[in-house]
């Protein structure tokens, strides 16, 4: 880190703190300078460093795909071609496995949340300093700013904002199509006249806010398992490369020992960031189909 050293508990803290935009104590608009004020700046701060990495993902994703489509050939295939078609063949399986109704939105989406998510997830096998300080380089030769005041945490993913905007957004869509497809009545008979039936209706109605109650909670539980399983796996990857990286200061034979665990929990980590974008995307593929079923 640049300037004075920090010790592990503020080198720990530093790298987990997103650079936030907010409204300040004395009324101004700006960053924050500790996470005290990034607390303070309420609901209505948001992370720069996770609007910008994730805008800049999804860009780059939409990039090139576009790219190789517009270079795409019926001849022999080059090697993103390849990859691309690949990719495409994967979800359009999955999709097929998974989802029995006929919407052409939900291959698209599938594609996006898989690429999108491994893109955000791929950022933590960067090394941990390298982008954080060239954060704090610009911060202070540019701006002037005292490079222990920057923070920038460049996984998205590891922030709870961006994995519930996610999960959020899948949650919206699973109720509109619950809502077409069964209509407001069918949506509404689904919450409570399941899972406890009766066929006397003095006993179906008493069981009404018992199903109401069981439903909403499966029913809630989707985004919010959705978020956290996609955050807490990250932002563990991230704390065990972080923990690593403090071992790099305590001489050089821990420093060695440190970077042979770096580099196999890297080589594991691959497996992780795959698995967890695989994962967002197959629950919202099966949440999806579940929207489109009717019930009787």
């Amino acid at each position: 880190m640049s300037g004075e050293a920090l010790t592990s508990a503020e080198y720990i803290r530093h790298h987990l703190q997103n650079l936030t935009f907010g409204q300040l104590p004395d009324g101004a608009w700006g960053f924050a300078h500790t996470a005290e004020e990034a607390k303070a700046m309420g609901f209505w701060a948001f992370n720069a460093d996770t609007l910008g990495f994730s805008l800049l993902l999804g860009v780059l994703f939409l990039w090139l795909f576009r790219s190789v489509a517009k270079s795409a050939t019926s001849g022999v295939p080059g090697g993103a071609q390849n990859f691309v078609e690949w990719i495409v063949d994967f979800i359009d399986d999955s999709v097929r496995g998974s989802f029995n109704g006929k919407n052409p939105l939900v291959a698209p989406l599938a594609l996006t949340i898989f690429l999108w998510i491994f893109l955000m997830n791929f950022m933590d096998l960067f090394a941990i300093d390298w982008l954080p300080k060239v954060a704090q380089w610009v911060g202070s030769q540019v701006f002037g700013a005292d490079p222990h005041h920057v923070f920038f945490k460049v996984v998205p993913s590891t922030d709870p904002n961006a994995t519930f905007g996610m999960a959020l957004s899948v949650f919206a869509l699973v109720l509109y199509y619950s809502i077409k497809m069964k209509g407001v009545s069918g949506f509404a008979g689904e919450l409570t006249l399941m899972p406890f039936q009766a066929k006397n209706k003095v006993v179906q109605v008493m069981f009404m806010p018992i199903n109401l109650l069981l439903e909403g909670v499966t029913l809630i539980s989707k985004p919010v398992s959705l978020a956290l399983r996609l955050f807490g796996n990250m932002y563990a990857g991230e704390m065990i490369f972080i923990l690593i990286a403090l071992m790099y200061g305590a001489g050089w034979a821990m420093g060695a020992f440190g970077g042979l665990l770096q580099l196999g929990w890297a080589i594991f980590h691959i497996l992780i960031i795959t698995l967890q974008a695989f994962i967002f995307m197959t629950l919202t593929i099966v949440y999806l189909d579940m929207a489109h079923q009717e019930h009787h």
